[in-house]
């Protein structure tokens, strides 16, 4: 198998975290996103969408969408479990997952799409979409905070994919100025143990 990554990419983060979660070394090809390598007849194959990451497998065929390239890792090597155990715990810790990357997420994405040099020229940017999202990520951020009170982890006591979606979030966001307010702290408090994990770096 091969990953094609893109290092400061959000959503590549996510599968180079589960991936070092499980312990899993596969190989990782650059692709020069900037550059427009995303954009190229080769990788078009691979992805139509031309966006990152995409996993192609030996057969020469591709699984691209982090969450769904997580998926397919967790099928073939369920420990240690980043997706639930039971079929009751796999739907509550998707369930989660989805939430970050809805309302997290997506706004987040959003407001950096929306204000990035890495955009500019690439699709048409409005500021008031960006302003919108950074609000809409601080309502989610607020809310988040709640859940956290009594749990360690957003889907309950062990790490999950759900936390590495709202992790790797939490890291797009310091580059649009959206950081955990003071005035949070039990999203603090998690944000700070996921950061510290030795696989948050991957």
């Amino acid at each position: 198998m091969i990953l094609h990554d893109l290092t400061p990419g959000m959503h590549p983060r996510r599968v180079r975290i589960f991936l070092a979660e499980k312990g899993l070394s596969i190989e990782k090809r650059e692709v020069d996103a900037a550059g427009g390598a995303h954009a190229t007849p080769g990788f078009l194959r691979l992805n139509p969408l031309g966006r990152l990451p995409v996993l192609e497998l030996d057969d020469g065929s591709a699984i691209a969408e982090s969450l769904a390239i997580c998926r397919y890792l967790d099928a073939l090597h369920p420990q240690p479990p980043l997706m639930g155990r039971t079929p009751r715990e796999s739907a509550h810790v998707e369930m989660w997952t989805l939430r970050m990357d809805h309302e997290l997420s997506r706004p987040i994405v959003d407001a950096f799409a929306h204000t990035s040099e890495f955009y500019r020229g690439r699709i048409e940017q409005v500021p008031e979409v960006a302003a919108w999202a950074c609000r809409r990520a601080l309502q989610t951020m607020a809310w988040l905070d709640r859940e956290l009170a009594d749990r360690p982890h957003i889907a309950g006591a062990d790490y999950t994919l759900a936390d590495i979606v709202a992790q790797c979030a939490l890291v797009l966001g310091k580059a649009v100025g959206l950081r955990v307010p003071a005035e949070m702290p039990h999203l603090a408090r998690w944000f700070a143990a996921v950061s510290a994990r030795p696989t948050a770096r991957a």
